[in-house]
């Protein structure tokens, strides 16, 4: 049994807090009720904090199993302990305490969080990455292997201990290969007290009503990663979850009712209004449309940072975002549909990936809307927020750098920032070793197109992972670290490149990153995401179907690149709009090694992204005694 101690003002309270040791935290196989139970789980209180436990196991494990019985054909079976019944696909998975998505953590601002992951995978390490947290002091429990720490060995346990300093939405997932995408991700969930919500107009802030959402696939991902890479098979998802299950497979085709698996459901009451917090965990590139039947919403948040409230009809976020917005319930008693829809590589061209939830008024038939909406039918006209490809030149939506925080101006909204550094990234036709050898079967030796497998990279260098995490080793001299200014660039864009590509800033500088996305391969965006920092988004356009890092350094000298610098919105994950720019600020005050990389998986898995090097190693914290270690074993002899 796991204990939680309170950390109040007065003997008494603490006391009171103490009562919490009867409580079982998070074991393997709790149910929702547990999670909902678990006492760091609770209505926060302005100076008051826990310590909160909970053990991960991870496994391998199947949706669909033995433990689901006759799911979905007796409804009950789908909620029995260990039962994961996704879309109705039976397919192997890789998940925490046999559970998808994994048990949600639920805790307030200040709390310590202690988390026991115990690996049980046969042969892969692994590692639990809190995309959220900035883990400011402690940034050896960031969770990324190579970078931050070593990966976890299977049959090793490594706590991770930190304290929940970032009020907000956000989520626990795998960093380590491709665990995240068979399952291994939930909700992590930092409440304040809600007289420091400058946007607590709402009624209820339910954890029930967490929307986890993600696209899926019908089998393992390194079995479509390896199809993918080295021959002809695709990269497009075929469907997406809510919160783990959603319909995809019909049942009972042989009777005359068939049915899909019972969808996800939210419950309100009509008079009320609600929070709801949106997580997007998918892994390709699937932005996802959110529409309500019946019912606009009211964004008043994103990972954590308030914004000042907007009222629209539709919202579109990239992997790794999170959202919050409000739902009044000032409809007719019914059931409605909250519509989600794939787009890019999941749309009308490629899979219309799409999935629905149920908006469940009390008082209304316990049963789903009727029909089965279409990928197109799961749109509506109105005001969109954060759409695919779209910045500040749409007048027809709201990008993110046109909303307005409700956070005060600092430092890094400066007019000049001391570090500038302009980030290209395109796919590009090189003789990638990993899956392009040449002589033997080099890119342009590749007759069959669908064998031409184009490399993502940042200014045409290719992330390589250090041999041992540079947090631990803290190396002495950056002659091992490269970037743009130490390749030989003309080499670079010709062939490819690869080695741990590392930018150092001061510890107390402001940093302004330009994304920029050339377009000349795919007409595709990507969601890039900061480890250890918010960043203010002070600029976002596309200005073709194409560009360059030298179009926008013109257009910046020619006045137009245009800055929010008063009151840009805080995010640590944003899009780039295909053949446009994304312009980012932060201060560098968390010293520390940060991974700032592409959220799809596939591309971060090839390198497509890069570590900042925020002051010197002396500036760093050191890790604790006893911090597991790892490196090559080569002897002389």
């Amino acid at each position: 049994m796991r204990i939680c101690l309170g950390q109040t003002s007065t003997m008494k309270r603490f006391s009171q807090v103490l009562c919490c040791v009867a409580a079982i935290a998070l074991l393997s196989g709790a149910t929702a009720e547990d999670e909902e139970s678990h006492p760091c789980n609770r209505e926060c209180i302005e100076g008051e904090t826990m310590t909160c436990h909970y053990d991960f196991e991870i496994g391998w494990y199947q949706s669909m199993s033995k433990a689901c019985y006759d799911c979905p054909f007796n409804a009950d079976d789908c909620n029995r302990k260990d039962c994961i019944p996704a879309d109705g696909i039976s397919r192997p998975l890789n998940v925490v305490n046999r559970k998808m998505p994994g048990p949600a953590i639920t805790v307030c601002q200040g709390d310590r969080v202690i988390v026991d992951v115990d690996n049980e995978l046969m042969t892969e390490g692994s590692s639990v990455h809190w995309h959220g947290m900035h883990q400011v002091g402690t940034p050896y429990m960031d969770g990324t292997p190579w970078v931050t720490q070593c990966p976890i060995s299977p049959l090793s346990t490594f706590r991770y201990n930190f304290t929940a300093s970032n009020p907000g939405t956000h989520f626990w997932h795998s960093h380590s290969g491709l665990q995240r995408t068979d399952g291994m991700a939930g909700a992590f969930i930092v409440r304040k007290t809600r007289s420091r919500e400058p946007n607590g107009f709402y009624d209820y802030d339910k954890s029930e009503h967490v929307m986890l959402v993600t696209d899926w696939l019908h089998e393992t991902t390194v079995a479509k990663y390896t199809d993918h890479h080295h021959s002809t098979g695709d990269n497009k998802p075929p469907a997406l979850l809510v919160n783990g299950v959603g319909r995809f497979k019909l049942f009972g085709n042989d009777t005359d009712e068939p049915f899909y698996m019972k969808t996800a459901q939210f419950d309100v009451e009509k008079g009320y209004s609600y929070r709801f917090r949106l997580i997007n965990a998918e892994f390709m590139n699937c932005p996802i449309e959110m529409t309500i039947d019946g019912h606009n919403f009211t964004l008043i948040a994103s990972v954590g940072h308030d914004l000042e409230p907007i009222i629209a009809t539709s919202l579109v976020s990239y992997a790794g975002e999170r959202f919050d917005f409000v739902i009044t319930a000032d409809k007719e008693v019914d059931n409605y549909w909250i519509k989600f829809r794939g787009l890019m590589d999941c749309d009308d061209r490629f899979t219309k990936a799409k999935q629905v939830v149920v908006l469940h008024y009390e008082g209304a038939p316990d049963e789903e809307p009727a029909g089965n909406p279409t990928w197109e039918e799961s749109h509506r006209d109105g005001l969109q927020l954060n759409a695919l490809n779209k910045g500040e030149e749409d007048m027809a939506t709201i990008s993110i750098p046109e909303m307005h925080s409700l956070h005060a101006w600092d430092e890094c909204m400066k007019e000049v920032p001391d570090h500038q550094f302009y980030i290209t990234y395109d796919f590009y036709g090189k003789n990638n070793s990993e899956y392009h050898k040449a002589p033997y079967y080099g890119f342009n030796q590749m007759t069959d197109t669908d064998n031409k497998m184009f490399t993502p990279q940042l200014n045409h260098i290719s992330m390589q992972n250090p041999k041992t995490p540079l947090l631990i080793s803290k190396p002495l001299s950056s002659s091992g670290f490269c970037n743009a200014d130490t390749v030989d660039e003309e080499y670079c864009e010709k062939e490819f490149c690869k080695c741990p590509h590392v930018l150092s800033v001061k510890l107390g500088s402001v940093v302004e990153p330009v994304i920029i996305g050339d377009g000349n391969t795919y007409d595709a965006n990507h969601p890039f995401h900061l480890h250890g920092y918010a960043f203010r988004v002070v600029g976002m356009r596309r200005l073709g179907s194409s560009t360059s890092a030298e179009e926008v350094k013109a257009y910046d000298a020619a006045g137009l690149l245009k800055r929010n610098l008063i009151d840009a919105p805080l995010k640590d994950t944003v899009t780039i709009p295909d053949g446009g720019y994304t312009v980012v600020r932060f201060k560098a005050d968390n010293p520390g090694y940060w991974l700032f990389h592409c959220h799809i998986e596939f591309h971060v898995e090839v390198g497509m992204g890069l570590v900042f090097k925020v002051g010197e190693n002396w500036d760093m914290p050191p890790t604790p005694p006893g911090f597991p270690t790892c490196g090559d074993y080569k002897p002389e002899n």
